[in-house]
């Protein structure tokens, strides 16, 4: 069953210190939600009030319609997933699926069936009869995922399960968890500060900065239309180029001495001569060709050639730097001068306060 959460002004404080600064939060019920940020912005914190393994200094918090402030941890519903596998080393993987049950007096059958379904489920029944030390990282890992499925709760909760992963275990990780929502159909709460495992894991995704949300909405909604710098610059991989602008006309801004046109609602109502900030990501723009408006040139720095894509740092005149994302394989070398170009329908700008103009 999907259960749906409401954060209402939600506060938390240690002492005089405040983590978590008056969110306001809908989670829809069925949904992969992911929330993501810097190291220390409140993620995990905000993740185990809804655990209830932290109190809730001010607001409320309301699961599946009933507010949940004072309600014990074991009584919500709830089963999480930790960074560390937290396995009983000296117990089977059976034994580790089963201890909770068992604790919790369920019969010995229904323990069983539950078991036997959750290790179908993640594809580790044959590792039923084995100790933890003779799995690797992404097998443990799956065991204490089918430790919270045995217990058939409302929702899931994952505080980065996948970081002490490598990084050919994580994208697997990433692929199974993925499919274990569709299977399951319930609510699921992820913590990561990891953007890419935000963009392709997620149905929703919070951005939290210092305790407070940025911005919530799906993956392409934030990429394509960043509330503000912040989102832009931590949404996106490579990260959003930043170029220093004025508005000089309705439609136009200086970038660097270049003139650059722009749709009226790109701009909002930021007055002319106002100092903006120009945003345009490195796979929008295009090294040389006829396509598109000019951005000007650039010193290249460094070439990285990925196979299937370059990248290519540079340096304008202005010394701003850039990255460029190009697809397929170029012959550009350190030192040479490359011109850049842009569409400009996938270009932003941010005014003083690092808030989108886009109307």
């Amino acid at each position: 069953m999907s259960t749906s959460i409401q954060l209402r002004k939600v506060v938390k404080r240690f002492e005089a210190l405040e983590v978590i600064k008056g969110v306001d939060l809908d989670i829809e019920p069925g949904k992969f939600t992911v929330f993501v940020g810097p190291s220390g912005c409140g993620k995990s914190t905000l993740l185990r009030m809804i655990a209830g393994l932290e109190s809730i200094t001010g607001g409320d918090l309301h699961i599946g319609g009933q507010k949940m402030n004072d309600v014990a941890a074991a009584k919500r519903g709830i089963a999480m997933v930790f960074q560390s596998y937290a396995l009983y080393p000296h117990m089977t993987v059976y034994k580790n699926l089963a201890f909770g049950l068992e604790t919790a007096g369920v019969r010995r059958d229904e323990i069983d069936r539950r078991v036997r379904e959750a290790a179908e489920t993640l594809r580790i029944t044959e590792y039923l009869p084995r100790r933890p030390k003779a799995l690797s990282g992404g097998q443990r890992q799956r065991v204490a995922i089918g430790r919270s499925i045995v217990r058939d709760p409302n929702i899931f909760l994952f505080d980065e399960p996948l970081s002490n992963l490598d990084a050919e275990l994580r994208v697997q990780m990433r692929v199974e968890i993925s499919k274990l929502h569709e299977r399951l159909g319930n609510t699921m709460i992820y913590v990561t500060h990891d953007q890419v495992e935000a963009m392709t894991m997620a149905d929703t995704i919070v951005v939290l900065r210092g305790g407070e949300v940025m911005q919530v909405g799906s993956p392409l909604e934030l990429y394509n239309r960043p509330a503000n710098r912040f989102v832009a610059g931590f949404i996106g991989s490579p990260k959003m180029n930043f170029l220093e602008a004025a508005r000089v006309a309705t439609d136009a801004i200086d970038v660097a001495g270049q003139a650059i046109q722009l749709e009226p609602y790109q701009l909002g109502r930021c007055p002319a001569e106002t100092p903006i900030t120009f945003g345009i990501r490195p796979e929008h723009i295009v090294l040389g060709g006829e396509v598109g408006q000019a951005l000007g040139e650039a010193r290249v720095d460094l070439v990285e050639h990925l196979g299937g894509s370059t990248s290519v740092y540079a340096t304008m005149p202005s010394g701003a730097s850039l990255t460029v994302l190009a697809p397929g394989q170029l012959s550009i070398r350190h030192g040479e001068t490359v011109p850049l170009r842009f569409d400009a329908a996938n270009c932003h700008a941010f005014g003083p306060d690092d808030q989108t103009l886009r109307n």
